[in-house]
Order: C-alpha cells, then structure tokens, then sequence
C-alpha cells in the first residue's frame, strides 16, 4: 500500500521479535493471505506516521486501510479535509460541521500536508463511488416510471 510513497528499490532489515510478537505476525499474514514481510512494512511505515502525527491511527474497512483521526476511529482524514475543501478552507467552519474541535480539524491537516497523495486518492474514489452510486438511483428511478 506504501510502496507509492517510497523512492529507490526496498532494502532489507534484520529485526529480533519475541516468539508471541512473531507468532501474532504470522497468524495476522495468514488471516490477511499476506507475506510477512509486507505486514512488516505497512506496521512499520504507519507506526512511523503515527509517531509523526500524534492524533492519527489507521483502520480497516471495505474500501482498505486509511489514516483515521485517533480519538474518532469512524472519521476518516480524508472525510475532514473533504469538508475542509467543502467550506473553502475554513477551519472553524469544517469543526462545526464535523463536530469536532478545531484542533482535531489540524491535526487532519497536518497529516494531509506530508500525505496530499494519498488523501487525494481517497477523496477521488469516494466521489468516483458517488457519482456510480447517484447513476444507478437515477437509472432506478427512470425505470419505475416506465
């Protein structure tokens, strides 16, 4: 998932792990069908971001893993800098539609600042799946009249 944020080819790195910190990697690898080493990386890398950005965390859902703000799991950072763009930059006025302080509404901002790309994607597919979805109800609905 991060390869897109790394330059130049991977490198390896030898790490020393508790056999019960091994054997919980290795049962999450193959829940997930995925190589160790890859869980590594993705546990690493967002590790290192949340060291960076205190406030953040990441969660899993339908659409993947994406950066979420800590202390509300169910928002999503691209959420809040959607409704940031959406009220022209406003702070204030994004916490207030969001319900949250306007120092939760930064913290999203900071973490968009090092990560625009990636955020980016995340507001585009969302839009992308809007529009299919807003499609299909007005397909529907041509159809019902008929």
């Amino acid at each position: 998932m991060y390869d897109v944020f790394v330059s130049g080819a991977k490198r390896y790195l030898s790490a020393r792990v508790a056999p019960r910190t091994l054997q919980r990697l290795e049962r999450r690898a193959q829940l997930q069908r995925r190589p160790k080493s890859a869980l590594v990386e993705q546990y690493l890398e967002e590790s290192l971001r949340m060291d960076e950005h205190p406030g953040i965390a990441f969660a899993d859902g339908p659409a993947g893993r994406r950066a979420v703000l800590a202390a509300r799991r169910g928002l999503d950072i691209w959420q809040i800098v959607s409704t940031v763009k959406a009220n022209r930059g406003s702070v204030p006025d994004a916490a207030q539609v969001l319900v949250l302080s306007e120092a939760e509404v930064r913290i999203a901002l900071e973490y968009y600042a090092d990560h625009p790309d990636e955020i980016d994607e995340w507001i585009r597919a969302n839009e992308e799946e809007y529009e299919r979805i807003e499609a299909a109800s007005r397909r529907q609905e041509e159809l019902s009249r008929a």
